[in-house]
């Protein structure tokens, strides 16, 4: 019943009947629903009721009150909708369907209430003569921000929707240091042996195996992918079919992928580098090419030994990683299955104790303020906060350009000033934007940000 409802409009509905129970009414009426609109703050049906002087409080004591001989039949059973709750659920279903691949929102359903309260006529309006709500008004902008809604979210503004026509240099760059190096080295001295001339996935994990003091090779060799049992089975891999999907190249198709993937999760992980760890979660997250595939016939779980590896990871509490998975939850509260450069910038803030958040919090911006402001800009959005959440254009280019800094910096992971700093790089990004809006500009940034790394220099010299 409830698939198509975002997040915000199913909070409203465990409300609605939170508000039922508590009443001893065990029928959710339309009463109930509004009382569930006006609990839920942050939604702006919320704010259109309040600025018409309703209040949950005062509100819940003329449902009480309503309601208080009705009959406690219920008690003992599912909480069920009155018929003109079922009204009410059926409307709002119905006027989000005006619209492709659109979800129930808390404007659907307070749309809804008014015009399933609008058939029943004076009864409805005692509800609302305590308070100076213009009902037609309320409708109308209702219909305005649905119209606006299902306009701004047909297409997020950082959506270039065009291929990056540098990721092969940005996978070549990738072996040139560190572990990734070492690892490239291993795999191309196995070609000769292997008789072929292009790199792929199978030749990549083998030379990660081969390290056996890796945390990484020690959590393989425990998930039952050892070197002598994958080398077992790649020997009898007698055709390279697997690892071909598009032209060849100096790295098999699918190597070339895993290795992108491979990329783009250390920057999410908050690392600046590849590790071995992060080209298996590459391999898993690809899910194609021989190395895989010899994966699934080891009976390895994707999952389970994502997790294994993940896990110690996330006990290091990277502030990348703390950044980027409160960027996601921002993105979710706004109905937004992508996470823009906006969405950074209100993580760097959540996060709080790095130096993105202090240089920010010293120019006077919260994350209440930030929020609004991005609201502003976006509007809600229609998505299905439940399916998987992706970054926009131009947040892979501020975390492949906090990418470059860090590593510029020697350091081995991306830090908030780093994300930070790579935003001010973007002009046209919508946390640019932002920032503006709230009366920032990058010298001011750059300059905080400088001043609070040079503070922990001298503090660091110090002890």
């Amino acid at each position: 019943m409830f698939e198509r409802f975002t997040e915000k409009a199913i909070n409203i509905i465990a409300m609605a009947q939170k508000e039922a129970a508590d009443s001893h009414t065990y029928k959710i009426y339309p009463e109930h629903i509004l009382l569930g609109i006006l609990e839920t703050k942050h939604n702006i049906c919320s704010r259109l009721l309040a600025y018409g002087g309703m209040n949950s409080e005062t509100f819940r004591k003329h449902v009480y009150d309503k309601y208080k001989n009705v009959s406690h039949e219920f008690k003992h059973t599912n909480i069920a909708f009155s018929i003109g709750s079922q009204k009410i659920i059926k409307l709002a279903s119905e006027l989000a369907a005006k619209k492709t691949k659109s979800y129930i929102m808390p404007e659907h359903i307070l749309l809804a209430l008014i015009m399933v309260g609008e058939e029943k006529g004076p009864e409805v309006k005692d509800d609302y003569k305590d308070y100076v709500i213009d009902i037609q008004k309320l409708k109308q902008t209702l219909l305005k921000l649905i119209a606006k809604n299902d306009k701004k979210n047909a297409v997020h503004p950082e959506q270039d929707c065009r291929k990056d026509r540098s990721e092969y240099s940005t996978v070549q760059s990738i072996f040139k240091e560190g572990e990734a190096q070492t690892i490239l080295e291993r795999a191309v001295a196995k070609l000769t042996a292997s008789h072929y001339e292009i790199l792929g996935t199978e030749q990549i994990v083998q030379s990660i195996l081969e390290d056996s003091n890796t945390d990484v090779t020690k959590l393989l060799n425990e998930s039952g992918i050892s070197l002598d049992s994958y080398c077992s089975k790649l020997k009898e891999v007698s055709s390279r079919q697997a690892e071909f999907e598009e032209k060849q190249i100096i790295f098999t198709p699918n190597a070339f992928k895993t290795m992108l993937l491979a990329f783009e999760t250390a920057k999410e992980l908050g690392s600046a580098s590849v590790k071995p760890e992060h080209i298996i979660l590459g391999v898993l997250k690809a899910k194609s090419g021989i190395a895989y595939n010899i994966f699934k016939e080891l009976n390895v779980v994707d999952d389970d030994l994502a997790h294994k590896i993940i896990k110690p990871i996330e006990k290091q509490m990277p502030e990348t990683l703390t950044i980027l998975r409160l960027a996601k939850r921002e993105a979710q509260s706004m109905n937004r299955n992508i996470v823009g450069s906006e969405f950074i910038l209100l993580g760097i803030i959540g996060e709080g104790a790095g130096i993105g958040a202090k240089v920010l919090s010293q120019l006077g911006i919260t994350i209440k303020d930030a929020r609004i402001e991005v609201e502003k800009v976006l509007g809600y959005g229609n998505s299905y906060t439940f399916g998987e959440v992706m970054f926009s254009d131009r947040a892979k280019k501020i975390l492949e350009i906090a990418w470059e800094k860090a590593k510029k910096h020697k350091n081995s992971k991306i830090e908030s000033e780093n994300l930070l700093w790579a935003i001010t790089q973007t002009p046209d990004s919508v946390a640019m934007q932002v920032l503006a809006n709230l009366g920032v500009d990058v010298l001011e940034i750059n300059q905080g940000i400088l001043k609070e790394l040079e503070a922990l220099k001298n503090q660091n010299n110090a002890e």
